[in-house]
């Protein structure tokens, strides 16, 4: 499903990742309000709205299988233009470039994997983890100067952010996690919530340090009908880091629905500083 700027967005979300044509392979788009972070709006956001450059494509072939985002600069609130390009298109799977613009220079760009689906032989090495159900965990407070985090409802079962100073002996958190409002999840929202993770170097450390996502990568394992028949349930989310250093960390995440179907994976860099 894509989203275009003449759909009735109900959702902010929504609103925040639509697009209007303005010629041929371009866009334009609008940072919202609801979805800023500290400085600029919410990375989630923006490789969601590469993403539906893609997805609202006439030559869209198949269903998102990967995507990449390079945060290249800041993005600055206010409107930018989006070109969308298919680099190859092979029998079953096509290749993407989509770049974001705002004045006149990239400052976002997106590399995707979209294909045509076909049953196989298939297993699972990862392991659900045992948590207690959504619905016995209270939801967390957002953040106030991150407004991102009021859009989504989350529920921590372990690595809640600490007290400031409080450092953890693990960069691990799980959660619970779903749109707020509710909104049934698709391709988009998926996107957005492998991002929906707090930077893990405030867990491991919980200090308030300029931070920000330089790639992030999201692989999408579910198929189109396993995330309508997701609706707008919450999902397990994990993340963890490997190693912190030399101003930079990654972050590995899960999501899983309740049924124990891992539905998408994501890997990132992040830069930080002291």
């Amino acid at each position: 499903m894509s989203r275009d700027s003449t759909s009735a967005a109900a959702h902010d979300f929504d609103a925040a990742i639509a697009l209007a044509s303005i010629g041929d392979n371009e866009t334009q788009g609008q940072t919202h309000p609801a979805y800023g972070n500290m400085v600029g709006p919410f990375g989630g956001i923006i490789a969601a709205t590469l993403l539906n450059a893609v997805m609202r494509h006439p030559d869209l072939l198949g269903e998102p299988v990967s995507q990449t985002v390079h945060f290249a600069a800041p993005i600055a609130d206010g409107g930018f233009t989006v070109r969308t390009r298919v680099m190859r298109t092979n029998r079953t799977t096509q290749h993407w470039h989509v770049e974001l613009i705002q004045n006149g220079e990239v400052a976002a760009f997106a590399t995707a994997v979209t294909a045509v689906r076909r049953e196989t032989w298939a297993t699972l090495d990862a392991s659900f983890p045992k948590v207690p159900p959504a619905g016995s965990i209270a939801p967390a407070p957002h953040i106030a100067r991150a407004a991102w985090t009021g859009r989504y409802e989350m529920r921590f079962i372990d690595g809640a952010p600490g007290a400031p100073d409080t450092p953890s002996d693990s960069s691990q958190s799980t959660m619970w996690i779903r749109d707020t409002p509710e909104r049934p999840l698709d391709y988009l929202s998926l996107a957005a919530l492998c991002d929906a993770f707090y930077p893990r170097i405030f867990v491991r450390r919980p200090k308030w340090v300029p931070i920000g996502t330089v790639a992030l990568t999201t692989f999408f394992h579910a198929d189109a009908q396993q995330l309508a028949a997701q609706g707008s349930a919450p999902l397990l989310g994990v993340a963890r880091a490997q190693r912190f250093g030399n101003g930079f960390f990654d972050q590995s995440a899960e999501m899983w629905n309740e049924r124990g179907e891992l539905l998408a994976t994501s890997h990132q860099v992040v830069y930080f500083k002291e």
